[in-house]
């Protein structure tokens, strides 16, 4: 997909035109690229595949499609809540969001062009930072502490 959208309507980002190199195949490819790394990791893949059958992950990758899909290329593909799935997870903390931006940012610049990189990696930073506050809440936390996490400060 160009940066045209279904409807004829250029696709702006953050107040330019989305790049012609973002498209279904690499939004796939950063997908399931993050998500072979997020199996293999020893503190986030226990957590993954302790909520996700063998069977269910094709499903769990394609919503994940969808879901960044809709997120960079606006399309209306995602239906759900993502954040509803992360706040039954118990002893979630800072150092797994952490983890999962590495991972993320890892397969991203691995994958993607710098520019397409850069608008993934303001996203995961933006919903990191929503979940990190929502979770925080949710457990009946102060939230007012908790900061951004800057990618410059991951490992």
């Amino acid at each position: 997909m160009n940066q045209i959208s279904r409807d004829g309507r250029t696709i702006i980002v953050d107040g330019k035109p989305l790049p012609d190199l973002l498209d279904e195949t690499m939004i796939h490819a950063v997908v399931h690229g993050f998500y072979d790394e997020i199996r293999a990791d020893p503190l986030l893949g226990p957590i993954f595949t302790s909520r996700i059958a063998p069977d269910a992950w094709p499903h769990h990758l394609a919503k994940m499609c969808d879901f960044w899909s809709a997120t960079l290329l606006r399309t209306s593909r995602y239906e759900g809540r993502p954040l509803v799935p992360h706040l039954a997870i118990p002893g979630l903390e800072e150092k797994h969001f952490r983890r999962w931006l590495t991972l993320f940012r890892n397969t991203v610049q691995r994958l993607c062009p710098p520019e397409v990189s850069v608008l993934f990696m303001d996203r995961a930073l933006r919903i990191s930072h929503s979940f990190r506050l929502a979770v925080a809440f949710n457990q009946g936390k102060d939230s007012t502490g908790i900061v951004p996490i800057l990618e410059e400060s991951l490992r």
